[in-house]
């Protein structure tokens, strides 16, 4: 590949005349001049010339970057049209409804960072911060309260379950989840900690505070609430899991889930995402287990941002496959 100085008026040119990384050595057929336009300017960005007409847009990302490094692959959207969707990565140049000159329209999505970190920020914190209200570390309930324990057992209880719960995530993180998507935007770190970490404050605040009253009905009602919450989060690893198993490592292959022989999947002939099913079922547990009000906004703020992220996925599924399912909703069965 060469990289060609042009002039401050003219936008940039690489030539791609060798083969592109990764497309068949020697093909025969026509090549592309793939031309690169600012999505909301207009302005010519790059040419890319004599582009194979195998070549992904993987592909043809990292020769634009060629040109301006500034915006390297991940920081990249390019589309068909300025206001459509981007292209898959996956998606391969001779299959676009494209002639000999392909015009192409960039947007910078913006600083990334990969979602493993923020997965890990966003829980670690929680985790951290509800321990500080436990343990009651100076200047949070007063001078007396100063590491003093509190003498309720379903504070203690909850802390356990909370703790569990986090902790879980963080090693999902490392050795569970496969992602789709490598990055997301750095702004959404931001965004996602306050709500975590402070929705984690806040809980703890009230739960571990030393005029904190246990439940209404007692170890009956801490016994119900602690039996939901176990198997919700035994339900929502199995489905992780499950999800896992679905697509090799290093893949962004999508199949239909199914259940298997674990009981927690059979979820699945009801409902499109379980595991937001599960993830639900576990707060509204832990919120009757505290009777504290602050759990049962999270669980309600929770419940509609994952019923916003199941109706996708669900449409998504519907979209991509036609033997889908019908009998499914997207988090509750016959209802939602």
């Amino acid at each position: 590949l060469f990289v060609f100085n042009s002039p401050p008026s003219r936008p940039a040119v690489v030539s791609a005349g060798s083969p592109v990384p990764g497309t068949v050595s020697g093909a025969r057929s026509q090549r592309t001049l793939v031309e690169i336009l600012d999505a909301k300017t207009r302005e010519k960005l790059c040419f890319l010339d004599k582009v194979e007409p195998h070549a992904t847009i993987a592909e043809i990302k990292n020769l634009f970057t060629k040109t301006h490094p500034q915006w390297y692959p991940a920081r990249q959207s390019l589309r068909l049209d300025p206001k459509g969707k981007s292209l898959k990565d996956e998606d391969v140049l001779q299959k676009l409804p494209v002639g000999t000159t392909a015009t192409l329209y960039f947007r910078d999505l913006g600083a990334q960072i990969s979602w493993v970190t923020v997965f890990l920020t966003e829980y670690a914190g929680p985790l951290f911060i509800y321990l500080l209200f436990y343990f009651r570390v100076p200047f949070i309930y007063g001078h007396k309260y100063d590491f003093t324990s509190s003498r309720h057992t379903v504070v203690h209880l909850a802390c356990i379950c909370h703790s569990f719960h986090y902790i879980k995530r963080l090693l999902e993180t490392l050795f569970v989840h496969r992602f789709s998507h490598g990055t997301m935007p750095l702004r959404n770190i931001f965004k996602n900690c306050t709500y975590y970490w402070g929705f984690a404050a806040w809980m703890a605040y009230y739960i571990n505070h030393p005029l904190y009253t246990p439940p209404t009905y007692g170890a009956q009602q801490v016994k119900l609430a602690l039996a939901i919450f176990v198997i919700c989060q035994l339900g929502n690893f199995s489905i992780h899991m499950a999800l896992r198993d679905l697509r090799p490592a290093g893949s962004k292959t999508r199949k239909i889930p199914y259940p298997t022989k674990n009981p927690f999947t059979w979820l699945f002939l009801l409902v499109s995402c379980p595991n937001y099913t599960y993830e639900v079922g576990s707060w509204i547990g832990f919120a009757i287990m505290t009777q504290c009000l602050p759990v049962a906004l999270f669980s309600l703020v929770g419940f509609t941002q994952m019923t916003i992220w199941a109706k996708g996925k669900h449409r998504s599924y519907l979209k991509e496959f036609r033997d889908y399912p019908p009998l499914r909703m997207p988090i509750i069965p016959f209802l939602l």
